[in-house]
Formats: structure tokens, sequence, C-alpha cells
């Protein structure tokens, strides 16, 4: 039996990882001149990961960290497809658009806002720009079950989408108040029958827990009506409450944000419950049925993370167009503009409307490859880190594998000359399992830490 108030020591300000370095170490010294020869630079034959992001909602979700921008003027929606365009011809001058694109993903904002008529465009558009995608390429969609029609569900399967992720969050009326989100099971019932319907392939549904009233005994009722719509994969994400970020945060009152044992024991219960259920629990936050190809992946140790989260489609360059989207390759990572007026300014003035970035040095691209694999995997081939990097692993991470001596001593983690495992009790604290593996995280002070806590 786990003692979660004992567990709770854990709980401190930490990346989520979705990338390495992490978003805050990206800086402005990094320009569009910069980017255009990395693109330039780029190996043609290695395919593309394209990610548009659709910012725009109607109202605000209180507990959601997104960049997005309010409005309910249509004339907004149409601007910023023009700007689309506008990107997408400047990135052309730089960018190889013949390679072979093997994912691409909607995120927003709400990307289902735009109409059918809107997202029909959008997609003419990227397939205008970029005309060859892989015949098995990975097309996705964020969607709010509160702004779905057949009709765009059809534009979307009509045009190779694939799989669909919908934002959820809880069933409870307390909490979806207190969130500023009322969406009642009937509504996310009816898009997930919709979806079924139009021939969607795969349904994610995602989830939080840490908001306020949760409680292990509401979340229970959340999961089993979850259940109930039989999505392919779970994302059930720990609330980060980052209200010096996001000033709708500071909305809610913190006593009624459930304490960091109820957490573990909500992450512990949706653990079991799921696995009892048939999931598999995919990396940090993911679960996904047998026949499912992240569940495949995790078998064979081929599981890749990234922006968008987990996927098998690893080693493609992932380009980000639209406002503050993000970029990654092997080597850097660019940012466009969060500001509209400075993303809009930036593709008038014929730039490509890059913010900030970072170019990784040698050791940045050594840390990256163990905390990917071990976000991804849970474990970490040591040998293979060896052989690939030409170092002694535990010379060179002395430091690290000290500071892991807690987790090791208290069954959490497990290193052998050869490999590193993490626990199934242990996966609920990646994070901080992950961290002494972070150069750049030890030279801050904790109480200085800006990120929420990993518990």
């Amino acid at each position: 039996m786990i003692d979660f108030d004992t567990f709770t020591k854990y709980s401190r300000p930490g990346p989520r990882y979705t990338s390495y370095p992490t978003a805050p170490e990206f800086h402005e010294g990094f320009t569009c001149k910069d980017y255009e020869g990395i693109l330039q630079a780029q190996d043609r034959s290695k395919k593309l990961s394209l990610y548009f992001h659709l910012p725009f909602c109607r109202s605000a979700c209180y507990f959601c960290g997104c960049n997005v921008e309010f409005t309910s003027k249509e004339e907004k929606k149409e601007r910023y497809i023009g700007y689309l365009e506008k990107e997408l011809t400047l990135l052309s001058e730089h960018l190889d658009m013949s390679r072979q694109v093997l994912q691409l993903h909607f995120g927003g904002g709400t990307p289902t806002y735009f109409n059918a008529e809107q997202l029909g465009r959008i997609i003419a558009l990227i397939r205008r720009f970029f005309p060859h995608f892989d015949p098995e390429a990975e097309v996705s969609c964020e969607i709010d079950p509160r702004f779905l029609t057949s009709e765009q569900l059809d534009v979307l399967v009509g045009n190779g989408f694939n799989r669909v992720s919908y934002g959820v969050q809880d069933f409870n009326a307390v909490v979806q108040k207190e969130i500023h989100r009322i969406q009642p099971y009937e509504v996310t019932k009816r898009a997930v029958d919709l979806a079924r319907a139009a021939g969607i392939t795969s349904v994610n549904m995602d989830l939080i827990y840490g908001l306020p009233y949760q409680t292990l005994e509401t979340f229970k009722e959340t999961l089993e009506l979850a259940l109930t719509l039989s999505p392919d994969r779970f994302a059930i994400f720990n609330y980060a409450h980052v209200p010096w970020m996001k000033k709708t945060m500071r909305k809610f009152d913190e006593t009624t944000l459930p304490h960091p044992s109820v957490k573990l024991a909500i992450l512990q219960y949706t653990i079991d419950f799921l696995q009892r259920n048939g999931y598999k629990m995919i990396g940090m936050d993911h679960f996904a049925k047998p026949e499912d190809e992240l569940f495949k992946a995790i078998e064979k140790g081929e599981l890749h993370r990234n922006f968008q989260g987990y996927t098998t489609k690893g080693g493609a360059d992932l380009v980000g167009v639209g406002l503050t989207s993000i970029g990654e390759g092997e080597r850097h990572y660019v940012q466009n503009f969060k500001d509209m007026k400075a993303y809009e300014a930036a593709l008038d003035a014929g730039q490509l409307p890059v913010h900030r970035g970072l170019v990784l040095s040698e050791d940045d691209v050594l840390r990256k490859a163990v905390i990917m694999e071990m976000m991804s995997n849970f474990k970490l081939n040591i040998t293979a880190i060896e052989t690939r990097f030409g170092i002694d692993f535990f010379a060179y991470f002395k430091d690290a594998i000290e500071a892991l001596q807690e987790f090791v001593d208290a069954g959490l983690v497990s290193v052998s000359k050869e490999a590193l495992h993490v626990s199934p009790t242990g996966t609920m604290l990646i994070r901080n399992i992950c961290m002494p593996f972070d150069a750049y995280l030890g030279k801050i002070p904790e109480s200085q830490r800006r990120f929420s806590k990993t518990v």
C-alpha cells in the first residue's frame, strides 16, 4: 500500500519535459535568420511533422494553460487564415515543401471554433503547400465537444483526419461550474458518436485531476462515465496551477484544490482502474487500448515524446505554423510570437514570425535523449546511450546518479550497469526522476522555479 502522505514530499516545482531544454531556456537571440538557415540545411529526405495552432475560443476555461485568443468575431478567424497563408508562403522560400508529411496536428484554442467551410480552406491551404503525405500519416485535431458539427467532422475525415482528441476534464457539475466549462455528459457522448459515425478510427479523451472541488470519489464517477464512451486513448493530466502565468487561474480559491496526497490517490486509482478495464499506461499521463499503436510502441521501446504528447512517429522534423507554435529538430527549437499584433507585423514585413528559439549544445542533445527515453518508456538503455554518445554514463552523470539514490532507496528506481528501470509506483513520479538529469534546473533555486508542482 502506498503511503500518499509520505509521497507528498516529492511535490516540487518541475518541468513536464515536453522538450529538453525546456521552454524557459528559449531566448530572443535566436532570430528568423537563424531559423531560415536551419530550414535550408535540413536533410530533405527526412519526413515532416506539422503543427498548426488555431488559437480562438469563445470564452475562457479557467484551468487552461494554452495560448488562446477570445473572440466572437468571424472576421478575426478569416483574417487569421490569410496570415497562415502568408506564413506558409514565407516558409516555402526556405523549407523543401516536397518532403513527405508524417504527422499533421491541429491544436488550439478550439480548432473547431472554425466552421466546416473555414476548416476546409485551411486544410486545402496546407495540402497546396505540402502536397505529399505519407499513406500512414497521423492526422489529428483537438476538439471541444461543445463546438462540433457533423459537417466539420465530414470535412476532417474527407481530408484524411484519422484521430480526434476531445477535451472533457471532468464530468462533475460542481467542478465544471468552477472551471467555467459547462459540458454535460450528453454533449461529450454526442461528439464521440459523431466521430465514430464519420469514420474516425481513434478517439482520445482528455481528463484533468487536481481541479477545484475534485475528490477521489467524484473522479471515480468521472472515470466510470468516461469508460462508457470507450475512447481508444486517455490523456489524464495533472492540473498545472500557474497563476503567475495565467490570470484566469487566479479565480480559483486555492483552498479548494485537492491536497497532493489526494491527487496521488486519484492517480493511483486511475492507473489501476484503467488497467483493470483493458488500458495500458503509456508514458506519463497517457493510456491506450492493447490494439492501439502506442501500446505496441512501448512494448518495442519505440515511443517518442514531443509537444503534441506521445507518438510512434519519431524522427521527423516538427514545423510549427501559426501564433505561438513551436517547431523542433534534433538540434533546435523555435517558437512564433505569442502576441497576435507582433505575429502579424512580422509577416507583413516579409519575415517568418520567430519570437525566440534555441540551438542545442552537444550536452543538450545527450540529456534530451536520456530524459525523453525515460519520459516515454520508463526506462533507459544505458549501454545504448554510451555507444551513441561515446561517454562513460556513470562518470558523465555522477551527480544525477547520486541524486537518484533517494528513489533507488525507496524502491522506485533500479540502476544496473546496462539500464535504468522505473518501478510501476515510480512512474507516478517520472518528472521528479528525470529532474536530476536536467542541467538547467540545478542552476535555479527551488524557491525560484516557475513550474507547476510535480504532484
